[in-house]
């Protein structure tokens, strides 16, 4: 156990001299591009082959350098526009999950061990080259015993403990820059990064992955469109995961549909129906419909793969997304803003008229379309857009459910170039709303309400006893918590010091009174009198003309 964690130890030292040496070459790289001295003397002459890159470039070829968490990181940093300019997020889209391959003998000795038997003695036959390979996995083709042709998806080795390091720097990395820019805090990197590092530490359990690949199949049992693929728990492990093989076409190759007398219409509006119902109906769906997860089999059917990144929306995010969708519907800019406010968590905005002006000059600009040709996600997406610059805080599962709507529009857009996502989501839409109005639903509501109204009044006797028991017991504590601290600080300082200030002359204007009325030197008690006097009328006559500024 000791030995296994100095090797833990080495390889994590081992990552963070990677880290920083890419971090360090590409740091100087970037200050001699903007440095006078640096384009002086080491700018490529003319006719040099050498390529000058842009801030942007760069930033996106270190994160490729740094290795599978930085690039999935800057993945979502790509449609995060309230965290990243739009240039940056252009550049961060090209970012790939492509890896070179692990050696074939080192996976296939790592999938023994998982499975605890020989290769030979769970597979009649065994493609040992493997299918593709990512940042996390390497996937091979096989054929159990039993004669079904599976897929087998095994981990990287020790990619747990290279993705955790790589989060524990990032977290550091991130609370530095808050300290040091504390305009930072607004946009929550600390807790974006965190959120990240949940996710993308469920994707390295396969068993997760396997337990979304159930709820889908469960969702969609009498659905005939979609084939969600089986997996074969006997030989699934954390780290292995053995699912059916699909056999189909991918939707790129449209040809090759074509030639098998698919219906690509039929396709793309079953594609845009089954994710909006994920949406819409279950809230939970697959945050990564691109064609490169998706089969067609005979019969139009769609099956998808890769299930470890999935979405879920709570009742807010389902019912903003119904209410955008009929006002999109209507080009009712009013709905829309008060859609948007409300899944800000806010009830009252004092720019409100600014924002609704904002979006109503957008669905404008989009008016001359028929309602069949809009692009439903680039308006909401656009409507976000708008949102974050008033720096209003949207919630982090709408970014995932924005990217996609896009990706499985321009899934569809592809293969029917007539359709369009708001004539298919109305439906669902128009259907939670009249759930979220339904009489029962109402009365139930109205039900809870009246209990907790009840509970209130039947404990609140005890809870005001309580108070007043704490208030005299001297138990009483309130927290007061502060965020312009040093502010803070420094008015209480001047205002202790008026109060001292105060108290010293209230005490001498007594004495002095006390000297002259009772004294046997009266002279002395006029003098001080007077000063105290002149400085009370002098310290007035400041605030006065402090408060009128």
């Amino acid at each position: 156990m000791r030995l296994t964690r100095i090797y833990i130890i080495y390889l994590q030292l081992i990552r963070a001299k990677e880290i920083l040496f890419v971090l360090l070459k590409h740091g100087m790289r970037e200050w001699l591009s903007r440095s006078k001295f640096g384009r002086r003397f080491f700018s490529p002459r003319k006719g040099s082959q050498r390529q000058v890159h842009t801030t942007q470039e760069r930033l996106r070829i270190t994160i490729e350098e740094l290795g599978p968490t930085y690039i999935k990181f800057g993945q979502i940093l790509a449609d995060r526009p309230d965290m990243v300019a739009e240039r940056f997020r252009n550049e961060l889209k090209k970012l790939q999950s492509k890896a070179i391959p692990l050696d074939d003998e080192i996976a296939l000795n790592l999938i023994e061990k998982e499975l605890g038997y020989p290769i030979d003695e769970v597979f009649s036959s065994f493609d040992r080259q493997c299918l593709a390979s990512a940042s996390i996995g390497q996937v091979y083709k096989g054929v159990l015993k039993s004669g079904e042709e599976v897929i087998v998806k095994i981990q990287r080795p020790h990619i747990e403990n290279k993705i955790k390091l790589d989060l524990y720097l990032m977290r550091h990395l991130a609370r530095k820059a808050v300290t040091s820019y504390p305009e930072l805090a607004a946009i929550n990197i600390v807790g974006l990064i965190d959120e990240f590092g949940q996710n993308i530490l469920k994707e390295l359990d396969y068993y997760i992955e396997t337990s979304n690949i159930h709820r889908f199949s469960e969702l969609f049992k009498d659905d005939p469109r979609i084939h969600v693929p089986k997996v074969y728990m006997d030989y699934t492990t954390k780290r292995l995961l053995i699912m059916e093989y699909i056999s189909g076409i991918s939707p790129d190759n449209i040809p090759e549909m074509e030639a098998n007398g698919y219906d690509l219409k039929i396709i793309a509006r079953n594609g845009a129906d089954i994710v909006l119902k994920m949406i819409l109906q279950h809230g939970f769906f697959h945050a990564d419909p691109h064609p490169g997860n998706i089969f067609i089999m005979p019969g139009n059917v769609l099956a998808f793969i890769d299930f470890g990144m999935t979405g879920v929306l709570k009742p807010r995010d389902m019912n903003f997304l119904a209410n955008f969708a009929l006002g999109f519907a209507r080009m009712d800019s009013k709905s829309i803003t008060d859609a948007l406010l409300k899944l800000c968590g806010i009830r009252f905005y004092d720019r409100i008229d600014e924002l609704q002006f904002e979006i109503d000059d957008l669905l404008k600009r989009n008016s001359y379309l028929p309602f069949e040709k809009m692009d439903f996600a680039k308006i909401m997406q656009d409507c976000v857009n708008i949102i974050v610059k008033y720096e209003l805080q949207i919630p982090s599962s709408i970014f995932l459910l924005l990217k996609a709507l896009a990706t499985i529009e321009k899934f569809a857009g592809k293969l029917d170039p007539d359709i369009a996502l708001g004539p298919v989501i109305l439906p669902y839409a128009k259907s939670l709303v009249a759930k979220k109005y339904d009489p029962r639903r109402l009365a139930s509501d109205i039900y809870d309400t009246i209990t907790d109204y009840i509970s209130l009044i039947r404990d609140f006797p005890g809870d005001v006893n309580e108070i007043l028991y704490k208030i005299k017991e001297g138990k009483m504590q309130h927290e007061i918590n502060v965020k312009e601290s040093q502010a803070l600080l420094k008015s209480l300082k001047q205002f202790s010091q008026r109060i001292a200030l105060v108290v010293l002359l209230t005490g001498m204007i007594l004495c002095s009174v006390m000297l002259v009325v009772w004294g046997s030197d009266k002279t002395f008690g006029k003098v001080a009198f007077g000063i105290s006097f002149f400085f009370s009328i002098w310290i007035v006559f400041k605030l006065l003309v402090k408060t009128r500024v």
